[in-house]
């Protein structure tokens, strides 16, 4: 084939320009030219992370009552898991409302929900099943105890015949040893 009929595999822009490429270069030993800002928190030294500071938590929930990501409200990760669980602790036991405002409450229509009301009634049942069983387990236990109590019964019973058995022969020996003393003098 001749070299002028050859389609040229020279790019317009070569791959590397430079004849060494993996070498260092000298700009990477400078600063990158993308700054980083450091954050700062939000959060100072002296305030504990709890569902019972809702003033600290209250800076970390929008208007709408949702949690502030990360990245808005600046805060490390360990910061956020633990704003995130105080703030779920706090809006369960009713510290913070779920909603900011009650005008949401307006545009939620009722509908009928089959499948949670199932899934409910499912775990009823389930809950019923469960207590009926540790009533049966209760009831086992309690009848073992009565058992139990009957032994004791039986047994302090026998004691007792046999602490009367043990005086009965003191008796015996001591009404013997006074006879034998009255017979030898």
């Amino acid at each position: 084939m001749d070299k002028s009929k050859r389609p040229s595999l020279k790019s317009k822009r070569p791959f590397l320009k430079s004849k060494r490429p993996f070498l260092k270069s000298k700009r990477s030993s400078l600063k990158s030219k993308r700054s980083f800002r450091r954050r700062l928190p939000r959060i100072q030294s002296g305030e504990r992370i709890d569902y019972r500071n809702v003033s600290l938590i209250r800076r970390f929930i929008s208007e709408q009552g949702k949690i502030l990501s990360r990245r808005v409200s600046r805060l490390t990760l360990k910061q956020q898991r633990l704003i995130t669980s105080a703030i779920k602790q706090a809006r369960i036991l009713s510290l913070l409302p779920f909603l900011k405002t009650e005008k949401q409450f307006k545009g939620i229509e009722l509908t009928t929900r089959t499948t949670g009301l199932r899934t409910r009634n499912k775990n009823i049942r389930t809950r019923n099943e469960n207590v009926t069983t540790r009533n049966k387990y209760i009831r086992t236990r309690n009848e073992n105890v009565t058992t139990r109590n009957k032994y004791i019964r039986t047994r302090n019973e026998n004691v007792t015949t046999r602490n009367e058995n043990v005086t009965t022969r003191n008796e015996n020996v001591t009404t013997r040893n006074k006879y034998i003393r009255t017979k030898n003098k």
